[in-house]
C-alpha cells in the first residue's frame, strides 16, 4: 500500500497526465537561443540579401516558432498524440497553401506578377 501511495503521488509515473519537470537551464538556454535569433533577423533586415532577404527572414522565424512550440508549449516531452495532431496541422496548411497559390497562379487576369 505505502509503495502504491508513493508511486500515484509521483508526477512522472501518474496514468493521469503524468507532467514532465524542465529544469531552469533549459528554459534559460532557450531564452538566450530565442535572443541570438532576434538579433540575427534584426541584422538581417539591414543586410541586402537580393531574393534571399524574405527566405532568411522566414526561416529564422520558423526557428523561432519551433522553440516555443518545443519547449514553452511542452510538445517536446507530450504524448505522440500531441505530434500526431501537430503534424496534421502543418499537413492541413501546406495543402491550404498549396492550393492558394496554385489559384492565385492560374489566374489569367492578374496580369504580371499580380499586378
Amino acid at each position: 500500500m505505502a509503495g502504491h501511495a508513493k508511486a500515484s503521488g509521483d508526477a512522472n509515473t501518474s496514468g493521469h497526465g503524468g507532467h514532465h519537470v524542465v529544469p531552469v537551464r533549459v528554459y534559460l538556454g532557450v531564452f538566450a537561443a530565442l535572443l541570438v535569433l532576434t538579433a540575427l533577423t534584426t541584422a538581417a533586415a539591414f543586410r541586402d540579401l537580393g531574393p534571399f532577404n524574405n527566405v532568411v527572414a522566414l526561416g529564422i522565424a520558423v526557428l523561432k516558432a519551433t522553440l516555443v512550440v518545443l519547449f514553452f508549449m511542452h510538445v517536446k516531452y507530450s504524448t505522440r498524440l500531441t505530434g500526431l495532431v501537430i503534424a496534421a496541422a502543418l499537413c492541413w496548411m501546406v495543402i491550404l497553401v498549396a492550393l492558394t497559390l496554385g489559384d492565385y497562379w492560374a489566374r489569367g487576369w492578374l496580369g504580371v506578377a499580380g499586378r
